[in-house]
């Protein structure tokens, strides 16, 4: 076998597999040609624009997508070289002879999905279009989302940073709906005093109605340590003035139902002496319909509405109407939840059973521990509340309202929010417009040259005085004006601490949530943080929650019985009395009654300390 053995080899004609909607449907040959003549066709409106197709070479599929859901954008075709989009048809869209619908019929725009992307070559701008480009964008602003459009100056910031501002662009509290006040959502809210950004994109223009912030002067400079890392220092008294003020919403709601046999629910004050009844006074701010009046204070287990209930499983002869057959099922305020009471509606369901929904306004002001951002993905949270006299202040008499960690920049790269600051500033001074859409805006050169003729620094630095002492700073302070947003993580949503409280029936350890009144969970970490500070007696009041006491045999060592009745613990696996009462955690005890489910015998050497 030493010899070369030579054949000619047959190149196999390429094929492929091709996926309708993730289903394998067909295997083609010429995968290029049919893939070729099916654009071909939606260009040439014979079959649906909707249709998008994929050709992936390496892994010999083609791949045809017509779900709803996905993601689809339009892009302008490029033929030879020449975009399709002519400056004709511009102008005639422009006049309204034609229209959008026109574009796609005549295979000028086509709209692509995430997976026939991968097939295209899109230029960003008309200038930059090759031969070997396929598509070119209508803007360069098209390839953004809607929140990451209302990014001013986005293309100077880092990506992640984009998409963390987008993100909390849709947290921001604002003006949720025009008619907020008469819908009854589980929980929204809505701020007192919005504002339209000072400097604001092109597209941003869609937000008009639904503003979702404040414009507020800043000071990027550090204030004693009080903004080291993400803290942020506020002017109390702009606060007192309404600065980021808003209101938390929420709406609570119950159905008198009926059941069968003649049984209801029944809205009215509970009757003393029923199953459940709270006592008299938590009945105390219901009218005499059972059901609380508009504007009352409410705060944690208020009842909303008075209600009683049958007893359940009752049979179809015995059921009676007497009181010892109803229970208590009043309508509550939520566990650490307050508020006043705005709005009470009262309707029917679709079964026609009355719904009563009550609607809980509670004002929120600006407190430690509130999270604040701008749109640049620069989150911060406020650690200091300072009254306007000790805040820094310019020789004008300009107190910033927000004092913004200047170490933030260097670290996130958001350029973008120190063009704002300096674009916002030139606008309020000016008057003027300033646009910064992505890709085309206001350049920073003519910025500083519009600062310049208005008679201030071109850099937006000013020189600031320390309002606790006078003095004048050494360093020129960076200030200007940028849109904040008040996100919707607030500390009076978050802030949890229990001493006791409820406990699980299966392991008798305390429960897990703010609303269910839990306890904050020490795990094995926590336990050796505690440790190493030195606090080891802190685990020893920790970690008792589920102590108990067991029976244990001292002959065989498997868990005894106590019998409560005779007093009397004996042991069911060897009959004897000797029993020693160990003191240990209720999970063990668990521990042990699991295992012996299992069949695993368990036994214990147990001795007198």
């Amino acid at each position: 076998m030493n010899g070369k053995r030579t054949r000619k080899e047959v190149q196999k004609p390429r094929e492929a597999s091709v996926y309708l909607n993730g289903k394998l449907v067909a295997r083609i040959k010429e995968p290029e040609k049919f893939v070729e003549a099916i654009r071909k066709k939606r260009r040439n409106n014979l079959i649906s624009h909707e249709v998008n197709i994929a050709y992936f070479p390496e892994f010999e599929d083609v791949v045809i997508n017509t779900v709803h859901g996905r993601a689809r954008r339009p892009l302008v075709i490029v033929e030879n070289g020449k975009s399709k989009f002519t400056q004709e048809l511009k102008d005639k869209l422009a006049s309204g002879k034609i229209n959008w619908n026109y574009l796609i019929q005549q295979g000028i725009v086509e709209y692509l999905d995430a997976e026939e992307e991968e097939n295209a070559y899109i230029a960003l701008r008309e200038e930059d279009i090759t031969k070997d480009h396929t598509h070119v964008e209508l803007d360069p602003v098209v390839i953004l989302g809607i929140s990451a459009s209302l990014i001013p100056y986005m293309e100077y910031n880092r990506g992640d940073r984009i998409n963390y501002g987008a993100k909390m662009v849709g947290q921001a509290i604002g003006i949720p709906m025009k008619n907020f006040l008469a819908r009854t959502d589980t929980k929204y809210n809505a701020m007192v005093y919005p504002q339209l950004p000072l400097i604001q994109a092109d597209i941003s223009t869609i937000m008009d109605e639904y503003p979702g912030g404040q414009n507020i002067v800043i000071a990027v400079m550090c204030y004693d340590g009080y903004n080291m890392n993400d803290a942020i220092v506020l002017n109390k008294s702009s606060v007192d003035r309404g600065l980021f003020r808003s209101y938390y919403f929420r709406t609570y709601e119950t159905v008198k139902k009926k059941y069968w046999g003649g049984q209801e629910d029944e809205i009215a004050i509970p009757e003393p002496g029923i199953r459940g009844h709270r006592g008299e006074d938590a009945y105390r701010e219901l009218a005499e319909d059972g059901i609380i009046n508009p504007e009352t204070p409410v705060s944690s287990d208020s009842v909303l509405v008075g209600k009683t209930s049958p007893l359940r499983f009752l049979s179809g002869e015995d059921f009676a109407t007497g009181i010892e057959n109803k229970r208590e099922t009043s309508m509550t305020v939520r566990y650490g939840e307050s508020g006043i009471v705005d709005e009470v509606f009262i309707t029917e369901t679709t079964d026609a059973y009355q719904l009563l929904k009550i609607r809980i306004r509670d004002q929120r002001i600006p407190e430690i521990g509130d999270k604040l951002a701008s749109r640049h993905g620069q989150k911060g949270i406020i650690s200091l509340l300072v009254p306007q006299e000790d805040m820094p202040f310019t020789s004008d008499g300009v107190i910033p309202d927000l004092i913004f960690n200047p170490h933030a920049i260097p670290s996130r790269m958001t350029v973008g929010q120190l063009l704002e600051l300096l674009a916002g500033k030139a606008r309020a001074l000016s008057g003027k417009d300033i646009d910064a859409s992505a890709f085309n805006h206001m350049k920073e050169p003519e910025i500083r040259k519009l600062m310049k003729s208005l008679g201030f620094r071109d850099d937006g630095k000013q020189t600031l005085y320390d309002g606790r002492t006078g003095k004048k700073y050494e360093v020129m302070i960076f200030t200007g004006l940028s849109y904040y947003m008040k996100l919707d993580h607030m500390v009076a949503d978050k802030i949890h601490a229990r001493s006791r409280g409820p406990v699980t029936l299966l392991t008798r350890q305390p429960t897990e949530g703010r609303a269910k009144r839990g306890g904050l969970r020490l795990g094995e970490m926590e336990q050796q943080c505690l440790v190493g500070h030195g606090a080891a007696l802190v685990l020893k009041e920790r970690f008792d929650s589920d102590k108990t006491m067991i029976p244990i045999c001292k002959k065989c060592g498997m868990m005894a019985i106590h019998d409560v009745v005779k007093n009397k613990s004996t042991c069911a696996h060897c009959k004897s009395t000797e029993v020693a009462w160990v003191e240990t955690a209720y999970a063990f005890k668990l521990t042990l009654d699991e295992m012996m489910s299992m069949g695993v015998m368990t036994n214990l050497e147990v001795e007198e300390v």
